[in-house]
């Protein structure tokens, strides 16, 4: 994953409870990187031992972290980063959500070693749809459920999602059936 990732990681970390924090995490899980460089690629695997050391350390568990990473990235890293690209992929929770295979494309010119995950709505509705998400990497169900709750946020739109079919079930992809209502 590029260093972006890692480093979101550590902007959540470091907002929520502090820097001594991200340092007893990074000790854990034996990363000795100072700092990451956003546009530079990093082992998957360092990103995920970053992930377990904070449940550990904050007392959650893998996917409860995933979550609130997810939420952060719409929120905060994104946001910050690339809120144009952001807003140009639209303006609706729907929307975006439709938009999701070419906003990647576009994601994928900025970070030519991106390996960006896919994604494709079904049984699409004024007020829900089924989100397939398609990636070679294990365990991140959880970070698009965060995704989808920022997005929500960004959006002021009201917004649940469930898994409906899992990888770890033996489905070929994961499948969340996301519902929303009116935005507030």
């Amino acid at each position: 994953m590029y260093g972006m990732v890692n480093k979101a990681v550590e902007d959540m970390v470091c907002l929520h409870h502090g820097a001594d924090t991200w340092e007893r995490i990074k000790a854990l899980a034996g990363v000795t990187e100072v700092m990451f460089f956003t546009n530079e690629a990093y082992p998957d695997d360092l990103t995920y031992r970053l992930v377990a050391a904070a449940a550990e350390t904050l007392g959650a568990s893998g996917e409860d972290v995933l979550v609130l990473f997810g939420e952060h990235w719409i929120t905060c890293t994104a946001a910050d980063g690339y809120g144009a690209l952001l807003s140009a992929a639209g303006s609706s929770l729907p929307e975006f959500l439709a938009n999701l295979p070419s906003f990647h494309g576009r994601v994928a010119m900025i970070f030519p070693d991106l390996k960006p995950p896919r994604f494709a709505c079904t049984e699409v509705s004024s007020s829900s749809l089924n989100l397939h998400y398609y990636t070679h990497r294990s365990g991140m169900a959880p970070f698009v459920l965060g995704l989808l709750k920022g997005l929500g946020k960004r959006f002021g739109t009201p917004v649940n999602a469930r898994m409906v079919e899992s990888r770890e079930s033996g489905a070929d992809h994961d499948v969340f059936e996301v519902t929303w209502s009116a935005p507030v």
